[in-house]
């Protein structure tokens, strides 16, 4: 992000000098014979030299850091190089902010001065082009007035939602270096990582998110509208309550959905609507949770995607908690569903976007497609095209630095469940989407509890059985409920 700052401000540098547009030539006919506003934009574009230039990822990781920005994302690195929990240096690691060395704190020091230093500047071209907008009111033809306009406004976006929240950042980093303030209640949770792809260091920085993020969304999106309407299958958390946990026994599905989508945070309650759903699930759907393959066995795992697919004929999508998952079993399984004439896409494998994917497989009724979040959450494929869900494993929340802090915040091991109901709620709700479509949804995963049932709807039996019985069940289902049954009428 530091990088994108300096190519918007400084424009291409190196063998991209004239192709990427800097802010001096979005400005300078703007502020021609302005000389505040001319020493206001040159003192900008120095400022900016500060932050990592073209090849900074190479210079970081290779031991060669130019500018404090570079020196800052290379200290970064360093520590959590030393201090993340997992040692495997082929993956991306991230670990807590704490107590940073002192080497982090002297070059954030460095860093938070040059930032302040960059965004004066930037706030007095600003108030040079709001100044010009006032004194040639009269004579400001249109489109120039909207150009600066423009300006101003991703003057402001850089000024006050980046550079703002990097100095707050790392203001706060500085201030963890003298005091402790681990046991400080806090708004936002920081953290330290480094990003690989395929093995190779990518990034690495800080970041900040806030613990409960629908407090931005109420006051900035919610708190300014007139009205507002939140909708989806999947708003509330329909707890099964715990025999051993009594505190589940009356939870308020409806106070879940307000926590969730931050309307407690508004003066007046949210009026609640529930609607019933116009599908007949037990009698379109069949849930089944297989018990005798090991989810940790890959040869397993495998050989029951392969034969679910199968009895489908196609129409398939198999969902993953891991990408790395997600490709060993491709490539497991990719030749032998060829041979059976049945085509297997997937996600992080086919060199296409997640829409093009699911465009192909929405048209062709017989292929399979692999996928992940994405998939799981934002695919409409009405129809034939999509009959059988298999889903390797329970969709537990990775524990990461954000989500342990969230979890902290919001009720523990329930706020887990209750991210894993809403996950299988989305996924099985991609099954039926017109009146007269028919699919079956599995679960590999035998050690799926029951508190976590509900994510289906209250009048489907969820069945636990082998894996050659639900292979047969999702046979026999499709086959009665065949495309014919599908049609084209749509909801």
């Amino acid at each position: 992000e530091m990088s994108e700052l300096r190519r918007w401000i400084r424009g291409g540098e190196g063998r991209r000098a004239g192709r990427v547009r800097g802010l001096e030539r979005r400005v300078s006919e703007m502020i021609d014979g302005d000389s505040e506003a001319e020493a206001n934009l040159d003192a900008a574009i120095r400022g900016a030299a500060v932050l990592p230039g073209p090849g900074w990822v190479q210079r970081v990781f290779g031991g060669g850091a130019e500018g404090v920005g570079e020196a800052f994302v290379s200290r970064i690195a360093d520590q959590v190089a030393a201090r993340a929990e997992r040692g495997d240096g082929a993956y991306s690691q991230e670990t807590g902010v704490g107590q940073p060395t002192e080497d982090v704190c002297e070059v954030s020091r460095m860093l938070l001065d040059s930032l302040q230093r960059l965004s004066d500047p930037l706030k007095g071209l600003r108030n040079n082009l709001i100044e010009k907008l006032d004194r040639e009111a009269a004579e400001l033809e249109t489109p120039a007035r909207v150009r600066i306009e423009a300006g101003i406004r991703s003057l402001s976006f850089r000024i006050d939602a980046i550079l703002a929240s990097w100095i707050s950042m790392l203001a706060d980093l500085v201030a963890a270096g003298v005091a402790d303030v681990e046991d400080e209640p806090q708004q936002f949770v920081d953290w330290f990582s480094i990003t690989r792809s395929q093995g190779r260091p990518s990034d690495a920085g800080m970041h900040r998110h806030w613990v409960d993020p629908t407090i931005p969304f109420a006051r900035e999106v919610l708190g300014h509208a007139h009205g507002a309407v939140i909708t989806s299958a999947t708003l509330r958390d329909h707890t099964k309550p715990d025999l051993d946990d009594d505190e589940n026994d009356d939870l308020d599905t409806w106070l879940a959905a307000e926590v969730r989508t931050g309307t407690q945070h508004l003066p007046l309650p949210p009026r609640r609507v529930d609607e019933p759903s116009p599908f007949d699930y037990r009698a379109q759907t069949r849930v089944f949770i297989v018990t005798d393959v090991r989810r940790d066995d890959p040869v397993q795992v495998g050989s029951a995607y392969r034969e679910l697919f199968r009895a489908a004929g196609g129409g398939a999508l198999g969902l993953f908690t891991a990408i790395t998952r997600l490709r060993d079993i491709y490539r497991r399984i990719a030749a032998d569903l060829e041979h059976d004439g049945l085509k297997l896409l997937a996600q992080h494998v086919d060199p296409m976007d997640v829409g093009t994917l699911v465009d192909i497989f929405r048209a062709e009724h017989n292929t399979c497609l692999f996928g992940t979040d994405a998939v799981r959450d934002g695919v409409d494929v009405p129809g034939a095209s999509l009959r059988l869900i298999v889903f390797e494993r329970v969709p537990w929340a990775r524990p990461d630095i954000l989500h342990r802090a969230r979890r902290n915040a919001f009720g523990g091991r329930r706020y887990d469940e209750m991210i894993a109901r809403l996950r299988l709620k989305q996924a099985y709700g991609r099954l039926i989407r017109r009146r007269r479509d028919h699919g079956v949804f599995v679960l590999l995963d035998r050690m799926t509890p029951s508190r976590l049932l509900n994510s289906f709807p209250e009048n489907v039996s969820v069945q636990r059985i082998g894996l050659a019985q639900t292979v047969a069940e999702v046979r026999d289902f499709l086959a009665t409920n065949s495309m014919e049954s599908w049609g084209e009428a749509v909801l």
